[in-house]
Parts: C-alpha cells; structure tokens; sequence
C-alpha cells in the first residue's frame, strides 16, 4: 500500500525499480557466492544520480528529497542489500555528513567524487571492543605541530576495502563523547591498512573489512567538524542512517513477500497450488502486513526530515520494526518454500540471512528500544 507520490518521486522510483530488475536481481545469487558484487555498478549508481540523493548540484548532487531516497533504497534493498549498502554508507552516512558539518573546501573536494561514484566512502565507528559502546571508542589521534597522528582499529566497516575516504572517529580528548573528534582520512594515506573480513553469514557481496591505523598523519584540515564533537557527527549521521537501514529492510521484506507469492501460486501439494491453503494464506498476509508497516513507519521519518522537524526517535522506531519484520518475512518466506526455500537456488535463504544482520548494526534492536524507552519516560537506561 502506498501513500500518494508526486510525479518526481514515482519518476525515481520505477527508475530505481527498473535498474534493480536490470542492474542487481540477475546476478545477486552469483555475487553472494562469490563474495564481492560487481564494482563496476558504483560508476552506474552515479550516473543515475543515485549516489547523490538529497545533496545540491552545485557540490555534484541530483537532489531530490528524502522519501525519494527511501523509495530508491528499498528498490536496492529488494535487489540485493549489498549495494543497497553502498550507498546507504558512502552517501548516507558520509556524503551527507562532509556536507552537514565540513568546510567549503572538504565538500567541493569529496562530494562531487562520491556523488558521480568516482568514489567511495565508509564510516569508520565501530570498534573490536567497542560497538553499542562507542562513545568509550579507543582509537586515539594526538596532535604533532599542525597534524594529527591516527592510531587504533576499526571493525565492521562497510565499503571498508573499497573507500578512497573513511571517516574515522577517534579520541582526541577526554574520556567519553565529548572527547571524540571525526577526521576524513584518504585511505591511500602511510599507515593506513584494511583487512577483508570473509565468511559472514549475509550481506556477503559487501566489503566488511577491519581498519589499522599506525600513525596516520592527517592534517588539521582533515577535520570533519569542530574539535571534540566527532560524537556529535556520528549520531547525526546515525539518526539518518537508521532511515536507511529501515527501506533497505522493506526491499528486503518485499522481495520475500515476492517471491513467496509467486511460488504459492506455481508450487501444488494435495491436488491444488499451495496459495489455496489456508495457513499458506496466512504466512503470506503476514509478511504483506509488516511490509506495508515497515513502509509507513519509514516513510515517516522521510517525512519529517523533509519538513526540518526532530525524527530521532521515530528513526529508531523504523528502524527497530523495519529490521525485525525483515527477518520475520524473510523466515515466513522460506516457510512457504518449504525444503527449497533452504538451498541457494531459491533466493529466501539469502533473504534471511541478509535480513538477520539488519537488528545489529547501526543500533541493535535492544540499542533502539532502550532509546525509545528513553524518549517516552525521560529515563536513561544505559
């Protein structure tokens, strides 16, 4: 079910969608085996435009608003997470964030890059021993004269094998948030290595990779914002990027929904098409619930940031709901399947297993109900 869209966005959309059917859904199974999708489709998302949702033309952006961007990334999400992961990083959490809190200088040199897809970004938060934690973050960079030395490791860093620009997070001062500044970081800079990390259980086509950084020289113009409000970036960015997560989480919803349909109504078990089954039926009206709640929660968020009002909270909402229903369809999906649903020729097992990762990252499911409980009573839980 969808609300009414303007001529723009059903533009973009049935763009999004078509390239999904061209571009991604093909090859999605082959790339998921092989771990790694092809990056030739970076250069492809850029010329559509995608790669620069929301930003201004004049820094190489297409524009465009945020329920836009949603509509795209589920399309994506539908095709395969794995791009859609590409741009919800490099554009969600880092191109959106040189152009919110750097200099004139920082946006005109990155933006226009990453923008056209000549570029990619990651985000590097995450840390071996600090996730939900980051605020306690160790990656420390101290000052030398007019530059910063870089040292520590990042951890689960998406697109992080692929960048040409991370945003790193690291300890400059005191103990706590307020001691943690944000730098971009070219990752062809001495000292500076990265690690793939292989054998994960979804998202497979996605470059996950560990981040070392020996005395990383950086200078003070690599600074991404003031002097000890890097915490402030990354939740910024964060809060936008649960949006992110959500539609990328109702593509995936959808693509189960999908496929499960399709199948019901082909496969036949006593004499009739399993879709003539009552709990068939059943399986198969819950997914489309919770795809069109996920939707609709999401879209919300889109809507608010479009309208300048606060949307921290509801992000989390979407986001907490939209990744759990993912995984539920997914699960629901491969019920109807049944034993095929569990071998790769059918595309539900990847479902799930690119679902499941979803209720981790950018905020666990427990992160986010902590921070909705927070917002209904006041009460810090943390």
């Amino acid at each position: 079910m969808d609300l009414e869209l303007t001529e723009e966005q059903a533009a973009v959309r049935e763009l999004a969608a078509g390239f999904a059917d061209r571009e991604i859904v093909p090859f999605a199974a082959e790339w998921d085996r092989a771990e790694s999708i092809d990056l030739g489709i970076v250069k492809k998302l850029g010329d559509l435009g995608f790669l620069g949702l929301t930003l201004p033309e004049e820094y190489g952006g297409s524009g465009g608003d945020h329920l836009a961007y949603c509509l795209v990334l589920e399309e994506l999400g539908r095709g395969d997470s794995s791009v859609r992961g590409v741009v919800s990083v490099s554009l969600g959490l880092v191109g959106k964030s040189i152009h919110a809190f750097g200099t004139e200088e920082q946006k005109r040199h990155w933006l226009p890059r990453l923008c056209a897809g000549e570029a990619l970004a990651c985000f590097a938060l995450t840390e071996p021993g600090t996730g939900s934690d980051a605020a306690n973050l160790t990656t420390r960079a101290v000052r030398d004269g007019g530059d910063w030395l870089i040292s520590g490791a990042k951890m689960f860093i998406t697109n992080g094998t692929w960048a040409d620009v991370a945003l790193v997070f690291a300890r400059t001062g005191e103990p706590g948030h307020r001691g943690v500044s944000a730098f971009l970081v070219p990752t062809d800079t001495p000292g500076f290595s990265r690690t793939l990390v292989h054998g994960k259980l979804g998202l497979r086509g996605q470059a996950t990779a560990e981040l070392s950084f020996d005395s990383v020289r950086v200078p003070d113009s690599a600074r991404l914002g003031a002097e000890g409000k890097g915490f402030t970036v990354a939740m910024a960015a964060l809060a936008k990027g649960r949006m992110s997560v959500a539609a990328g989480c109702v593509g995936i919803a959808r693509a189960a929904l999908e496929a499960a349909v399709r199948y019901a109504g082909e496969r036949e078990q006593f004499g009739k098409p399993i879709a003539q089954h009552q709990l068939v039926q059943e399986l198969l009206a819950d997914i489309a619930v919770d795809v069109d709640a996920a939707r609709l929660l999401t879209w919300r968020v889109a809507d608010l940031i479009d309208r300048g009002l606060p949307f921290a909270t509801e992000s989390s909402v979407a986001k907490l709901f939209a990744s759990e229903a993912a995984v539920r369809s997914a699960n629901n999906a491969l019920q109807v399947f049944g034993g095929y649903g569990f071998i790769d020729e059918y595309p539900v097992g990847k479902y799930l297993r690119d679902a499941r990762v979803m209720t981790l990252y950018e905020g666990t499911s427990q992160i986010h109900k902590l921070l909705i409980g927070r917002s209904l009573t006041g009460v810090n839980a943390f």
